[in-house]
């Protein structure tokens, strides 16, 4: 967001300008430029106003920001920071607001992460299950819930407090910084997810403890560097406002994705191509239909289930590379579709990779079986041990 062309040359068009201004009479506050608006002599007790700045996404130049002189002649300071603080958030049309977007995002990341968690639970519940292709499934649900919780927490503390968002505090740099390490490592899981289901299927052969060391660092070492580039990058260009900003994705992260993103779109058009060699193999081969047809239909079932791995493997992000301008009147239209896209994308996964998946569905179903015949199987037994007792003969009679 901050332009050092920009400022510079905005800082020396502030200068000649409280150069030419004659200051107030009495205590005043002095003239001032905070990188994004020039602030003139204001005397104390009174407020200064200034043009919201263009370059800010969502600000309306049309608008007015404002900056509190205080009656000892100095600049309020914000108490977060204990720096001089302008107001800006009036820079924002109330048509422009953004909180109807907002609660679809904070109502859909609940959503799955309610939905995520409750699959990690019953995944690490049943032993039963673990195996390598679960702990990659639920790795990729922990890296799913881990966005969630941290993109709560933005919506909450950052968003939902606009003199934090201006104070920009360490905290907040770095709670952005975390979150977009948690993305990253949705991308870097979902890579893992193709990954595996490719060496599976194409290496007969393959030693899966290896394989699974190596996707369990690929998957949450991998972001590491592009996080720690980004983060570096932002604190030394002292950007504003948390960190936040609506431009084009950093290079660092967008790279990370990019190649994440094709390499799964490979991987997935691979499997797809040796399905169907399968499929035909096993179609052409016994010459009997009843021979056939057994091999035919695994095969066919392995293909739908993989034309289900495109939410896994986050495809659907190149349906959408570039998002519009928000001066174009479908713009709100793409918020709404992508908040919702993005923010149940976890209870997708959920869904798709636990919730149906036949074995989690066959012990869950075995475990009811054993709930509740146990009872049943203690009534039954006891009712017949009653009845025959009654039955017996000179059962219930009074003896003489």
């Amino acid at each position: 967001m901050n332009d050092p062309e920009r400022e510079e040359r905005d800082n020396a068009a502030c200068a000649a300008l409280l150069n030419a201004t004659a200051p107030p009479p009495g205590l005043y506050c002095p003239g001032t430029f905070d990188t994004w608006a020039c602030w003139p002599p204001t005397r104390a007790g009174a407020v200064a106003r200034a043009p919201c700045p263009g370059f800010v996404p969502g600000f309306s130049t049309d608008l007015l920001a404002h900056k509190q002189c205080t009656s000892n002649g100095t600049w309020w300071r914000h108490p977060n920071t204990g720096k001089p603080w302008s107001n800006y958030t009036s820079c924002v049309k109330p048509e422009d607001d953004m909180s109807d977007i907002i609660a679809v995002y904070e109502a859909g990341y609940s959503v799955s992460l309610v939905a995520l968690l409750l699959s990690l639970a019953i995944l690490a519940y049943f032993r039963s299950l673990r195996c390598a292709r679960i702990t990659v499934h639920m790795n990729l649900f922990a890296s799913f819930a881990l966005n969630n919780v941290l993109w709560l927490l933005w919506y909450e503390l950052v968003v939902g407090a606009p003199a934090t968002l201006a104070a920009s505090p360490a905290w907040c740099r770095a709670l952005n910084a975390a979150l977009q390490y948690a993305l990253l490592t949705n991308y870097t899981w979902m890579l893992c997810e193709g990954l595996y289901l490719h060496t599976v299927l194409v290496a007969a052969f393959v030693s899966e403890r290896r394989l699974l060391r190596a996707l369990l660092a690929l998957g949450w070492l991998l972001p590491l560097p592009s996080a720690v580039v980004y983060g570096a990058r932002r604190a030394a260009a002292d950007d504003p406002m948390c960190w936040s900003g609506d431009g084009a994705p950093p290079v660092e992260l967008a790279v990370l994705v990019c190649v994440a993103v094709l390499l799964n779109l490979g991987f997935l058009c691979n499997i797809v191509r040796v399905l169907c060699t399968k499929l035909r193999a096993g179609g052409g081969a016994g010459g009997a239909a009843a021979g056939a047809s057994q091999p035919t239909a695994t095969a066919l079932h392995a293909l739908r289930a993989t034309c289900l791995l495109a939410p896994l493997l986050g495809l659907q992000y190149l349906l959408i590379p570039y998002k519009p301008d928000p001066s174009a009147s479908w713009w709100r239209l793409y918020e709404y579709v992508s908040a919702l896209s993005s923010s149940l994308q976890g209870l997708c996964v959920a869904v798709l990779y636990c919730f149906c998946n036949g074995e989690v569905l066959a012990q869950l179903r075995r475990r009811w079986r054993v709930l509740t015949f146990r009872p049943r199987a203690n009534s039954t037994t006891n009712t017949t041990v009653s009845f025959v007792r009654s039955s017996a003969p000179g059962a219930g009679e009074d003896k003489v």
